[in-house]
């Protein structure tokens, strides 16, 4: 004998649920469970279909819109003192410090002491102030100062015996005019 389902119940979300089979149940809940991100992920790509269109209508509006003129700025004129004044100083700037350092350096012996190093961009020149003990080690500087390839000519401008000094060392200068090297 076959099975009689009586149900005299009013029909309800809750009895509807109530009476499905439970395999039928879990496939509504995968097919949600499957939609429901669907549903997102077109929401998501029309917000950015949206963006897209509006990039464009920018695009086509920057296109169409005429190119601004430029307005020539006219800047005054740099006086002449002040541009020598900076050249002056880029040159000074430019200066070949290391080979030159490395030139004097390799001429220097033990026995002169170096007291400055004044360098002049312009005429290409560098003023050496030293002292030595006697004026053989000073002689044997300049000639080791002109026996460099660096300096294209080297002269003793100057020299004198520091008295005050109880060693009396001759102080000396040289003038040394390095090449375009």
């Amino acid at each position: 004998m076959r099975r009689t389902r009586i149900d005299f119940a009013p029909r309800s979300l809750r009895r509807t649920l109530f009476m499905t089979p439970p395999r039928l149940l879990g496939l509504w809940l995968a097919a949600a469970g499957v939609c429901v991100p669907a549903v997102f992920q077109g929401m998501h790509y029309l917000e950015q279909q949206r963006e897209v269109e509006a990039l464009r209508a920018a695009l086509a509006a920057r296109v169409a819109a005429p190119a601004p003129t430029r307005v020539a700025v006219r800047r005054p004129p740099v006086p002449e003192a002040q541009a020598n004044a900076v050249n002056d100083i880029v040159m000074q700037l430019n200066l070949p410090w290391r080979d030159l350092a490395e030139a004097v350096r390799d001429a220097t012996p033990a026995s002169v002491a170096l007291l400055a190093l004044e360098p002049d961009a312009k005429r290409r020149t560098l003023r050496i102030s030293a002292e030595a003990r006697t004026s053989d080690d000073m002689f044997a500087y300049v000639a080791r100062m002109q026996a460099q390839d660096w300096f294209s000519s080297v002269v003793l401008t100057r020299h004198e015996v520091v008295e005050q000094d109880p060693n009396r060392p001759l102080r000396f200068q040289v003038s040394a005019q390095w090449g375009g090297q």
